[in-house]
């Protein structure tokens, strides 16, 4: 069987929120049927388009953005580029005029509410986030094809293959967490130094080192963002941002004017144990607001996790003088192959597998990368995961109203602090007597994900999406 080879940048992607699963995977399942289109020559020749969602795109896609993404994607728009505060106008626009213009070059008419279908009792096989393009052609003829989300932002196409990567001879092939110990063991190299040698198979050491740090300065700026920006968030639910109102009060009268600045002046806040909890869960508030209001955030290893690594990483920076750009390039090196590992032996996958899928494993890769950069062996970096992990297994995704928002949002503050602890319990530990391994977790959670009901996976069938009524205005 073919080696799954996934990058830094397979885990981390720059994206529009709330959903990688819901939004950006779809969003990139559109451009690429219109790139199908324009491959064999069929644009022109489009006169109607059909969008079917199926699953659990079906179930929560309103609440996620899915009619939002595929239409954005069909117009030809990219979610890296395109500026979040003219996503409602886009499409408001092609609402009121019946209009698409697919790749920006190509019009027909367009009505939302007749030609994108909502298939809430219908699921395809493969997987619970399926959407089918149907494209009809004035020569009579169509074209339909079928993509899949598979959890963050990783698409399939039916018949097709997820990744379009060039396969390369990465010197330490790894699928699982015993891989990546031999390769430990066996060069005496960390773990982010084993990261850095197969990113160099696909491209060089300083382009590499770019891309990530343009990582790190997405999420900052999406939680400094996300700090200073009140409101309510969208969807009906009410939900009062918190993070600019926390931040206030944190902050007191240290005066900045930039996220460096803003650095400085949480440090001179103090080390206090409560005011480190509350910071850590200033910056996870931060960041999944912006990812429920269609901010621009990255998926850390999804959008509805995406508060959890920024905010640990976050608290490296500020309360353990981690601010220096080597150290955060080794954070999210070591952070994307525990990623990389659950990916390839589980899922990270709501919909799959529930929010063990996001928040824990999004935890456990936090909780590596903190304890490498503090200093841990690698036998205790792996241990980290394995503990923060064990702890979100079985954790159900059960999104009221269908939105990223509660109890999402609060679950990032959470995965974050058990990560700092997770790092904390294994810095403390001689992980020669540890009881569990890291792959035991893998696999334990992918069995979990097997045996869980499919109303708590990402359908707001279950949990607390029904028992909570929609008009309450806080969580």
């Amino acid at each position: 069987m073919q080696r799954e080879q996934l990058s830094v940048f397979d885990m981390f992607k720059i994206g529009i929120g709330p959903s990688s699963s819901h939004t950006l995977g779809p969003w990139r399942a559109a451009q690429q049927f219109v790139q199908v289109l324009e491959d064999q020559g069929l644009l022109p020749l489009v006169t109607e388009v059909k969008i079917l969602l199926y699953g659990s795109l079906a179930k929560t896609g309103r609440g996620h953005g899915t009619d939002i993404a595929v239409l954005l994607g069909l117009s030809g728009d990219d979610p890296v580029t395109f500026a979040v505060d003219n996503v409602t106008p886009k499409i408001n626009q092609i609402r009121d005029a019946h209009k698409l213009t697919l790749g920006a070059k190509h019009e027909i008419d367009f009505t939302i509410d007749t030609d994108l279908l909502f298939l809430f009792n219908e699921s395809l096989p493969f997987h619970p986030n399926a959407v089918t393009f149907q494209a009809f052609l004035s020569n009579g003829k169509g074209l339909s094809e079928t993509y899949y989300s598979i959890g963050g932002g990783f698409v399939v196409k039916e018949g097709g293959e997820s990744q379009h990567k060039a396969e390369v001879d990465l010197p330490f092939p790894i699928d699982t967490a015993g891989d990546l110990l031999h390769w430990c063991i066996k060069t005496g190299l960390k773990v982010s130094e084993v990261v850095s040698e197969n990113e160099q198979a696909w491209r060089s050491e300083q382009e590499t080192r770019s891309g990530v740090l343009n990582i790190f300065h997405a999420m900052s700026e999406c939680m400094y963002r996300g700090s200073h920006t009140r409101g309510t968030l969208p969807g009906g639910l009410n939900v009062a941002r918190r993070a600019a109102k926390l931040n206030k009060r944190l902050i007191g009268n240290n005066a900045y004017h930039n996220y460096d600045e803003w650095v400085a002046a949480i440090r001179k806040t103090g080390n206090g144990f409560q005011n480190i909890l509350d910071w850590v869960s200033c910056f996870a508030l931060a960041v999944n607001e912006e990812n429920a209001s269609f901010g621009r955030v990255v998926t850390a290893p999804t959008n509805g996790a995406a508060g959890v690594i920024p905010a640990v990483l976050q608290y490296f920076i500020v309360f353990c003088d981690g601010f220096d750009d080597k150290r955060i390039v080794q954070f999210l090196f070591t952070a994307s192959e525990i990623g990389c590992i659950f990916k390839k032996g589980s899922t990270i996958s709501a919909a799959m597998g529930g929010c063990q899928a996001e928040i824990g494993v999004s935890s456990a890769m936090a909780a590596a990368a903190l304890t490498e950069c503090l200093g841990g062996s690698q036998r205790q970096v792996m241990m980290a995961a394995e503990i923060a992990m064990e702890h979100h297994l079985g954790l159900t995704c059960d999104p009221i109203g269908g939105l990223v928002q509660v109890p999402c949002i609060e679950r990032n503050t959470m995965g974050a602090i058990k990560a700092i602890t997770a790092s904390q319990l294994a810095l403390q530990t001689n992980p020669d007597n540890a009881k569990v391994s890291l792959d035991a977790v893998v696999r334990t959670m992918w069995q979990t994900a097997q045996d869980m009901n499919s109303k708590y996976k990402e359908t707001a069938d279950g949990g607390l999406a029904i028992n909570i009524p929609l008009s309450l205005p806080e969580c």
